[in-house]
Formats: structure tokens, C-alpha cells, sequence
């Protein structure tokens, strides 16, 4: 008896776009943990903070990975990723004072945007100081995008360093973000206790001292 092989089967026409469709699915899961990384938020000698997406070098500073807002927010939902991409390079920080109608206008434009941002209050002459080093000047607004440094407040001048640096026109932050505490520019060490007065008591057991009277006739007028 004589076999006859069968014929080969056509090729399915729905092969060619599953096959695809499995390439997609790989190359996303494959991209999922590089678009899952940490920012890195990592604090310079002078105690200047960055982020950034990359781990500090072995000698530097132990960084603390952030994974919801590299701006310093306290909010438990994560940021885009697009957005959270420009703050890593340009980090927006805002130094600001009480009773300051500028420091005001700065504020409301970097929350109109959805910028998220450190904010540092000069109050105390150590705050006046660390501004003057930092910026050469005492002038408030201050605020840095990455290394620019923005002195006063002009909507203008502001919108376009913003705008080059890649943050969005309009606010692209999640529903559960809450922006950092203000805190001021030089950290309140606390005080230390004092230390306790010493005693001028005479030990217990041990004779008063008693003033000497000198003698009434000191011809010599020897002082004792």
C-alpha cells in the first residue's frame, strides 16, 4: 500500500499579526522596570538637593530613592513620567519670605502649571546669609531651575526658562499629589540644654572659710 503524504497545511493568515502583537507585548514588559525606576534625591556638601535618575557615586553622600515626587511632595500618587523626567534634570526651588506680594505671584504661576517645587523661606538673619551666598544677593523671588537662577519675579522671564526646561503649560500632576512643607533655607538646630551651675557650697565635712579681720595697727600697711 502505498502512503501518500499529506498536504502542507496554508499558513494561517492570523500567524503573522499574533506574532507581532507577542513582540509588542514583550518589548513592553522588557521596558516596564526602565520606566519604573527610581529618582534619586541626593543632597551636595553645600546641602543643595538635586535628583536625578542615577545613583551617586560610591564616595558621595548615601541618596534616598524617591519614587513619588522628586520635588520633595509628600502625595502617595507618582508623577508621569514625562514630568517626572524634567524635574530629575531641572529641579524647580523656590526661596521665598513672609508679607512678599512677588514671592506670591511666583507661587501661583509655579501652581497654575503643576510645577512641582521645593520651596525655602528667608526669615532669620542665618537665612539672609545662606541667600547671599547662593545668589549673591538678598533680593526675593529667588528661584533656580536646575543650575539658572531666576532673581525677582517676572511672569515673562518665568514662563520661558519653564517653558525651555520642558515643564507643561498646564498642570499635569495626579490627583493624590500634595506639595512638600516649606521649610526655611538653614535648618533650626535644636537647643541644647544647659549645663548644670556649678556649686560654690562648701563640701559637707570641710571648714568655712572665714574672712580675716586685718589688725586695727598696721604700721607696716601690709593689705591682707
Amino acid at each position: 500500500m502505498n502512503f501518500q503524504s499529506a498536504p502542507a497545511l496554508p499558513a494561517c493568515p492570523t500567524a503573522r499579526p499574533m506574532r507581532a502583537w507577542a513582540a509588542l507585548v514583550l518589548a513592553g514588559l522588557l521596558a516596564a522596570p526602565v520606566m519604573a525606576q527610581g529618582v534619586y534625591r541626593i543632597v551636595g556638601p553645600d546641602g543643595r538637593v538635586t535628583f536625578s535618575d542615577q545613583p551617586p557615586p560610591a564616595d558621595a553622600a548615601p541618596a534616598r530613592p524617591v519614587n513619588v515626587n522628586p520635588a520633595g511632595g509628600s502625595g502617595n500618587a507618582a508623577l508621569p513620567f514625562e514630568l517626572r523626567q524634567v524635574v530629575s534634570r531641572y529641579p524647580v526651588t523656590l526661596y521665598t519670605s513672609s508679607d512678599c506680594a512677588p514671592c506670591n505671584s511666583g507661587r501661583n504661576l509655579l501652581n497654575s502649571r503643576g510645577v512641582p517645587y521645593v520651596e525655602k523661606t528667608v526669615n532669620t538673619a542665618q537665612d539672609t546669609d545662606a541667600l547671599k551666598r547662593l545668589s549673591g544677593d538678598t533680593s526675593l523671588p529667588f528661584m533656580t531651575i536646575g543650575g539658572q537662577q531666576l532673581k525677582g519675579y517676572s511672569d515673562s522671564e518665568w514662563t520661558q526658562f519653564l517653558d525651555a526646561a520642558g515643564y507643561p503649560k498646564q498642570s499635569a500632576l495626579p490627583a493624590g499629589f500634595r506639595r512638600a512643607a516649606v521649610t526655611p533655607l538653614v535648618a533650626i538646630k535644636p537647643a541644647e540644654p544647659a549645663a548644670p551651675a556649678r556649686s560654690t557650697a562648701p563640701a559637707t565635712g570641710s571648714p568655712a572659710s572665714v574672712p580675716v579681720a586685718p589688725p586695727t595697727e598696721n604700721p607696716a600697711g601690709i593689705r591682707f
